[in-house]
């Protein structure tokens, strides 16, 4: 479990694609001495789980081939940098949200627009992905979480703070690039309670949660 308050930077040292995945090397000098095999790390959303680490600057990982096609771990490539955050421990302040670390789907930047030190990501999603989404609730995007300031069908904005920006990926980002996104655990949960009492797969809509008292 994460909360989506990213840790570090770390920057993608080497990739090989293997019979079951792909190999991935991370540079991160500031978190790669306190890692240890066996535990988990958030790496632009995805938990994977630490291999090794090389020469206690490097971190290894696999990326298994259900992540490869759910997440823009294909998209990857050496020089990239990535968001990097630790599993959340017991008695850690919680700053963001519950995050698990299992991407949703993709979503495609729009726009990247400055307006005074807040900086505007605008992107789409999914039509599967609306009844997840509400204004002013959270996502998680490449693990960052961040609030949904404004929703249509098709595309939501984020407003990103300064600190945000400049300690994360999202400021490599550009119009066209994909995104990691992961849905709020609790609208997922009761999204699912209410597909299992009324028996129903689709066609959940923001009235229908309204009118059973969730919004």
């Amino acid at each position: 479990m994460f909360t989506g308050i990213i840790e570090n930077l770390g920057e993608i040292a080497h990739l090989r694609r293997t019979t079951t995945g792909l190999a991935l090397t991370v540079r991160a000098p500031e978190l790669a001495p306190q890692c240890r095999p066996g535990e988990s790390v958030a790496v632009n959303g995805l938990c994977l789980t630490v291999e090794a680490a090389s020469a206690g600057e490097q971190l290894l990982f696999h990326v298994g081939q259900e992540s490869i096609q759910r997440t823009t771990a294909a998209t990857w490539s050496v020089g990239r940098r990535v968001n990097l955050e630790r599993a959340l421990a017991a008695g850690d302040r919680l700053g963001g949200h519950f995050v698990q670390g299992h991407v949703d789907a993709t979503g495609r930047v729009t726009g990247v627009r400055r307006e005074g030190e807040t900086v505007w990501l605008s992107l789409t999603f999914p039509p599967e992905g609306l009844v997840y989404l509400v204004e002013k609730g959270s996502l998680a995007v490449d693990g960052v979480s961040l609030t949904i300031a404004r929703l249509t069908e098709r595309e939501l904005s984020l407003a990103v703070i300064p600190y945000t920006w400049d300690h994360t990926a999202l400021a490599q980002l550009h119009r066209g690039e994909s995104v990691n996104l992961e849905y709020d655990l609790l609208g997922k949960y009761v999204v699912n309670y209410l597909q299992q009492r009324e028996g129903r797969s689709e066609g959940f809509t923001e009235e229908f949660l309204r009118e059973q008292g969730f919004m």
